[in-house]
């Protein structure tokens, strides 16, 4: 049955939380990042706080995202799995024009074993088999993504620093838990790393940033017998060694011209998301009961939930897979062959990125045939109408639906394409 969406003016439905936190900014540092698109002039507002929630812990706060106060922003947090790790948060900013993005991709992992468990295979996981430097990484990503990689960029030394440090804190505080089970605490390791890329977006040579961390942990155990019987036939009690890598990743992009404003602004620290310690403290709790449960039965409840999170985690498993079939045709056909032709073809094929984060949210990008603007609207869908004004849609399952004549306004059909406006 047709249903009319309308939409407000940042770009979300109406019911959202919209909590603003405003920060002031000196008028020099705006007038520059005023040429990235961002839409501000001295005297305004610099920056808002969006917020991405847990639908499954309440509604609870999972993080707080600052973006400029005239871009549009979508986020959502999607669950982990047994390569992705525990859930992250995805999201887009961009700016008014379109052209200028800020992207926080799903996070990529691997995993390998060796011993007993060296045969057991994981689908949502990149089909790497060793450790991978995070410089290495970003040159296979830049591959899947179809752009040109033009060079290594420096992490700041303040980053690297709080990397490092966050992870020895992390390590300080799970090794009396390790301690008091008498098991040897898996060894941990982080790397950072940037990379500039290039394409062409039109008429407009683009330049862009990717950053990805690195987690790798290796563990040692023993198989546990629950897994007894199932294929590869393994016996209870024997060793094996498990090695795994989650890579999270951020992506700016921006004309060529304004891209340093752009990424300096990012890198500012009034722009940085500040996840919740409540959430993580809810997780940890609701995990550690969930555990305990499916230890001590396999209840009628825990049958309940796993059927109620069954349709969120095949989607969340979707996205994985799609990622995981495309980095695994990128490496087939051979690294370096790719990377030598990455820059004659990153003109007219970069739409892998912005297709991932759109099926993430569960949108999908529509184009208006007569002025060329290009909306995000829900992927529920099959047919996008906007009025006049390009603020309102109409979406509906029906082929046949003409909003013209039933509502105010003329409405024109929209035409589906690429994440980043291009054509299918």
């Amino acid at each position: 049955m047709p249903v009319q969406m309308p939409v407000t003016e940042d770009g979300g439905n109406p019911g959202k939380d919209d909590t603003k936190m405003r920060i002031s900014y000196n008028c020099a540092m705006w007038a520059t990042i005023a040429l990235a698109g961002a839409g501000i002039v001295c005297g305004q507002t610099g920056a808002r706080k969006e917020i991405i929630r847990d639908p499954s812990l309440n509604n609870m706060i999972f993080a707080e995202v600052m973006v400029p106060a005239k871009w549009h922003f979508q986020g959502a947090l999607i669950g982990g799995g047994p390569c992705a790790g525990t859930p992250f948060g995805v999201f887009r900013a961009t700016s008014p024009d379109g052209l200028t993005f800020v992207e926080q991709m799903p996070n990529l992992g691997w995993l390998w074993r060796t011993g007993s468990a060296s045969n057991m295979e994981q689908n949502d996981c990149l089909p790497l088999k060793q450790v991978l430097s995070a410089q290495d990484f970003l040159k296979y990503l830049a591959v899947m993504l179809k752009v040109e990689y033009v060079a290594d960029e420096p992490v700041p030394a303040d980053v690297e620093a709080k990397a490092q440090k966050d992870l020895s804190d992390s390590r300080a505080v799970y090794a009396p838990k390790y301690a008091a089970i008498h098991v040897q605490q898996p060894k941990s390791t982080v790397q950072l790393a940037r990379a500039a890329v290039r394409y062409r977006n039109g008429t407009f040579v683009m330049k862009g940033r990717l950053s990805t961390a690195v987690n790798c942990t290796e563990k040692q155990g023993q198989m546990p017998s629950m897994l007894v019987g199932r294929p590869p036939r393994i016996q209870p009690g024997q060793r094996f060694t498990e090695d795994q890598c989650i890579a999270s990743v951020r992506y700016v992009s921006a004309p060529e011209i304004q891209y340093q404003a752009v990424a300096n602004l990012w890198d500012s620290k009034a722009m940085e998301e500040r996840e919740n310690p409540e959430w993580a403290k809810a997780f940890i709790d609701r995990d550690t009961r969930r555990t305990a449960v499916a230890i001590q039965q396999m209840n009628a409840a825990a049958a309940a939930e796993r059927q109620r999170s069954a349709r969120q985690f095949a989607h969340d498993q979707a996205v994985r897979q799609q990622m995981h079939e495309q980095f695994l045709s990128t490496m087939q056909r051979g690294t370096d062959m790719s990377m030598n032709r990455a820059a004659q073809i990153a003109n007219s094929n970069h739409t892998i990125a912005a297709d991932w984060v759109d099926y993430a949210l569960d949108q999908q990008t529509v184009r208006d045939p007569n002025t060329g603007q290009v909306s995000k609207v829900s992927s529920s869908y099959s047919y996008t109408w906007l009025d006049g004004s390009g603020t309102v849609s109409y979406q509906t399952a029906d082929p046949n639906a003409n909003p013209n004549g039933i509502y105010k306004g003329n409405w024109t059909r929209q035409q589906q394409v690429h994440g980043d406006g291009s054509d299918k």
